[in-house]
């Protein structure tokens, strides 16, 4: 019996506008709760962005979001791994040697921070993963500890600028999910270790769990679920190693499995 379903949001719940579908989400919603289901998105998004974006059905949901960095629930966080201050300077600092064509985003508890000199174009990008903005002219005016630190390259050299980053694979996990992105964590902490840590917390196993991913940041969310997705838009190393292939996002593969394979079970009372 599935009792936890985990989707990734960005190419996989939500289509390439960056919403999705509304009217089939009440399906969704309905069948969840009838049958006794916890719902939780698992994202590079910050946790506000996607209450944002489910507005009122954000209620219930258990977010693991900041790349999965965090779980909100309920408008409270109930885990967090944090990158020091130390650290996350020294990495910004090497990015910006490295090129200064890419958008560096410094996450911390009280929201993103970006560049004051960064194009309208590139601040839009930002804002539809990121609720809370600040922009600063130096990142050195940041003491808090980071939750994570994200790359856009609107030029495609991730997977390049993740190898530059190589002194710090030990101390700092480091994933270039797709060619226009890099995400940044503490030592060890993905979408896999944190929805480990949901699963204990919520006394549910691999086997009650069905997740969905399309990107390389997905790769460690296939591991957690005996019931994994991957969306037909998926690179082809997740699809490699998720159990199962559904539609793309473009055509909501994931709540149309979702229904479709809650449906068969029974309501839990």
């Amino acid at each position: 019996m599935i009792k936890l379903v985990l989707t990734d949001m960005d190419g996989t719940f939500l289509n390439n506008s960056g919403d999705f579908n509304r009217e089939l989400y009440k399906d969704v919603k309905k069948i969840i709760k009838e049958k006794g289901v916890v719902f939780a998105p698992v994202t590079g998004k910050q946790c506000e962005r996607v209450e944002e974006l489910f507005g009122d059905d954000s209620e219930d949901l258990w977010i693991l979001g900041d790349s999965a960095t965090r779980i909100k629930h309920n408008g409270n966080f109930v885990y967090e791994s944090l990158l020091s201050n130390k650290l996350g300077l020294e990495i910004i600092q090497l990015l910006e040697e490295i090129s200064q064509e890419h958008t560096i985003i410094a996450c911390t508890r009280n929201g993103a921070v970006i560049k004051d000199n960064i194009s309208k174009e590139e601040a839009a990008i930002v804002r539809r993963s990121y609720a809370q903005v600040k922009q600063v002219s130096h990142f050195n005016y940041i003491t808090d500890d980071f939750v994570k630190i994200t790359i856009h390259d609107p030029l495609l050299r991730c997977m390049e600028t993740k190898k530059q980053l190589a002194r710090f694979f030990e101390s700092a996990y480091i994933i270039a999910s797709e060619d226009a992105w890099i995400d940044i964590a503490n030592a060890n902490v993905h979408k896999g270790t944190t929805v480990e840590h949901l699963q204990r917390l919520l006394n549910v196993t691999p086997e009650e769990t069905m997740a969905f991913g399309d990107g390389y940041n997905d790769l460690e969310l296939m591991t957690r679920s005996v019931y994994s997705f991957a969306v037909r838009n998926a690179v082809q190393e997740v699809k490699d190693a998720a159990h199962f292939i559904t539609r793309s996002n473009e055509e909501d593969g994931v709540m149309k499995t979702m229904i479709q394979i809650l449906s068969l079970q029974e309501s839990r009372h």
